[in-house]
């Protein structure tokens, strides 16, 4: 075989060292000692619950003014910035280790604007977020050693961060529920390379795949489509599997029916019993 495999040496840091990973762009925002804004460009920032308990992971040196910061303030906000190549080179100027928050400011092209919490506490300073990005999640650090623990390097920080918020520029938000096909232009990220350069990539437009119409729908479909519904309804497990057998190109239509016979009636929780009532009535 021309093109083989062969086996790479495993070194630190081996997402970029011994592999081509691809990795977001995120500029954390956090609250430093005096009050103010620091940023801190990551691109260790994954998922890490998606279901019940939504969570990021952080993964930081463990002496870095955003790890300080978080460990003080339990508090961090993650902008998602785009492509645009000045964003970037500045990114990446932010990111160079060292820097008091005083020179991060006086380096950073981004605005920075107050924090779109919903839920604030009174005598608390809470992250700015970045006025560029497309996306922010405004999170809390979970240090609960029972529910997250690392008994990793001591170099390094790895912060378990639950979402308490996510705002979005409105046109990303509407592309988001409506999926039209639209998608902000995200950064890839392919880390520190040869000692000279960080590398990303820009944002291609994103071709889609139909979904097999031979398998049905799955449950995980349906909750899929009414997490993206402007409804305020709680869902039993059992009103799910009511709706396996609907054809996938009504499931849309037939879900905004329900929800908004249900918010007409006052419905608070979506059961098997009421869905049962409303088929019956249907018929």
């Amino acid at each position: 075989m021309q093109d083989s495999f062969e086996q790479v040496t495993v070194l630190d840091n081996f997402y970029q060292t011994s592999f081509f990973y691809p990795m977001p762009v995120v500029l954390v925002t956090t609250v430093s000692e005096d009050g103010r804004t620091n940023i801190g460009p990551y691109s260790l920032c994954f998922p890490f619950g998606i279901a019940g308990r939504h969570a990021m992971m952080l993964i930081s040196r463990a002496d870095s003014n955003t790890a300080v910061n978080i460990r003080r303030s339990k508090l961090a906000a993650l902008n998602f910035i785009t492509d645009k190549k000045s964003h970037l080179a500045n990114a990446v100027r932010l990111g160079y280790p060292g820097q008091t928050t005083d020179e991060k400011l006086k380096e950073s092209i981004f605005t920075l604007l107050p924090s779109m919490r919903t839920v604030k506490e009174k005598n608390i300073s809470y992250p700015e977020i970045i006025g560029e990005a497309v996306a922010v999640m405004e999170c809390t650090w979970e240090d609960s050693p029972g529910i997250f623990s690392y008994r990793g390097s001591s170099e390094e920080s790895h912060f378990l961060l639950v979402i308490d918020s996510i705002i979005m520029k409105k046109k990303w938000s509407q592309a988001l529920i409506n999926g039209n096909g639209r998608f902000p232009h995200l950064p890839v990220d392919y880390g520190y390379r040869d000692s000279k350069y960080f590398w990303f990539a820009s944002h291609k437009r994103p071709y889609k795949e139909p979904i097999p119409s031979d398998k049905g729908i799955d449950i995980n479909s349906i909750i899929y489509q009414i997490q993206r519904m402007p409804y305020d309804l709680k869902w039993e497990d059992g009103a799910y599997e009511k709706l396996v057998k609907v054809p996938r190109i009504f499931l849309k239509r037939v879900l905004e029916s329900i929800s908004r016979r249900a918010v007409e009636e006052g419905v608070k929780v979506i059961t098997p019993q009421l869905l049962d009532e409303y088929n019956k009535k249907r018929r």
